[in-house]
């Protein structure tokens, strides 16, 4: 758990990443030395851009490989200016801007042999879910409960996130589940 003084440097440097993006097109620069031991350490984490309610750009890592300050200064930027999904944020849209930020844990394997065996184990509004299938591969962070309440549902928009056809099982089919600590709200200023 991150205690609430990390939580806002971590919304700060987001914040910080989308200003200087919009003044100099660059992601914020940080020295890692100067941060605090916390995000100093190895983290994974999602940034999600939200304005009146709708998502606005959402970039992350399912695995740990940088400081956990500076991953979420480069996703955040790559979530205001880089979703293909969206245009690059604009200077006029940034007041209305919300940052949440999902600091991930450890993804685990998912005992399973088939979808109905996978249903059985979720846990709606907790689990985040990754499925892979050869190269395919997608994911849906615990938030995305909130949108698709229903096991079934999950999974079959997931299924289609990663372009696996949706009556597919094989064999080689993995599934991992994951944590996440989820924070933000208007930040903006």
């Amino acid at each position: 758990m991150l205690d609430e003084r990390t939580r806002k440097q971590l919304l700060d440097i987001a914040d910080l990443s989308i200003r200087q993006g919009l003044e100099t097109g660059r992601p914020l620069a940080l020295n890692i030395n100067d941060l605090p031991e916390t995000l100093r350490e190895q983290g994974a984490s999602f940034v999600t851009l939200k304005i009146d309610g709708e998502l606005r750009g959402c970039i992350g890592t399912l695995q740990a490989y940088q400081a956990l300050g500076q991953d979420v200064a480069e996703h955040a930027f790559a979530a205001a200016f880089q979703d293909p999904r969206f245009p690059p944020l604009r200077v006029e849209e940034y007041p209305a801007l919300d940052i949440h930020i999902s600091v991930l844990q450890a993804p685990e394997p998912i005992p399973c042999h088939t979808e109905a065996e996978l249903l059985e184990q979720l846990q709606p509004g907790k689990d985040g879910l990754i499925l892979e299938d050869g190269p395919r591969r997608a994911t849906f962070l615990p938030s995305v409960w909130e949108s698709l309440p229903d096991k079934h549902d999950f999974v079959q928009q997931l299924k289609l996130k990663a372009g696996i056809p949706l009556d597919h099982w094989s064999p080689g089919m993995r599934c991992m589940r994951y944590g996440v600590e989820e924070f933000g709200g208007h930040v903006a200023a």
